[in-house]
């Protein structure tokens, strides 16, 4: 086994740290664009070789993504959430939107028992963001707020091992609600997602279950991943 250099690889290690912290904390949220190689040369006060090593150390565990001509990208919270994103980015649809259901349901019923007042004020506030976004026609903005009011739901049933495990399926899920969405918002793909955020509020379980259970089958496009998935009645 070849020697290597105590102190850079020390020091390679706390600069992936730092990276790691960032992405995990939120401030680099998935799917921004990581500053350069020169401004975190600048930023952290390392090598050049350091701060490549680091990203590179963070692409190869599934967290960021490196696109030449582009940039560095987020695309997972965790090196869990990347191994995810690699081992169901060829799943089947199907089996996609019924993990979906599954977790989203039971977190709905339990969000309804459970939900705080500081829950009910975050739902309102993404739900009214979830449709200003639909408003604007921006597809990758819909999908966006559609996503975190689904974690927002999640959130609320504070269940942390529920709430982790879908955040760690988030980007599985998001791409799949993307390629789902497609780039063009159309009026007869829209799902009210007010009547699920009405049911968590009167604490009404299965009501909210019930709603929370068809929203991964509810979007009909004629093409695209889940476009071929059967509708639930």
């Amino acid at each position: 086994m070849p020697l290597t250099s105590p102190r850079r690889s020390a020091l390679a290690d706390q600069v992936i740290a730092q990276l790691r912290a960032q992405i995990t904390s939120g401030d680099w949220p998935v799917g921004s664009r990581i500053p350069t190689e020169p401004e975190l040369v600048e930023q952290l006060g390392v090598a050049r070789n350091t701060v490549r090593e680091a990203v590179r150390a963070l692409a190869h565990n599934g967290l960021l993504d490196i696109r030449q001509g582009s940039g560095t990208y987020v695309v997972a919270t965790s090196e869990l959430a990347g191994v995810m994103n690699r081992r169901f980015a060829d799943a089947d649809p199907r089996h996609v939107a019924e993990l979906r259901s599954a977790l989203e349901t039971e977190a709905a019923r339990l969000a309804a028992h459970r939900r705080t007042e500081q829950d009910l004020r975050q739902l309102d506030a993404l739900l009214e963001r979830r449709e200003r976004a639909w408003e604007s026609g921006a597809a990758e903005a819909f999908v966006e707020a559609d996503a975190t009011l689904h974690m927002a739901v999640v959130a609320a049933s504070h269940n942390d091992v529920l709430a982790e495990l879908y955040a760690d399926l988030g980007g599985v899920l998001r791409e799949f609600l993307r390629a789902d969405v497609g780039e063009v918002l159309r009026p007869e793909a829209h799902m009210d997602h007010a009547r699920l955020v009405a049911a968590i509020r009167a604490g009404d379980g299965e009501r909210a279950a019930a709603e929370a259970s068809a929203h991964p089958f509810g979007c009909r496009l004629g093409a695209g991943p889940l476009g071929a998935v059967e509708q639930v009645p």
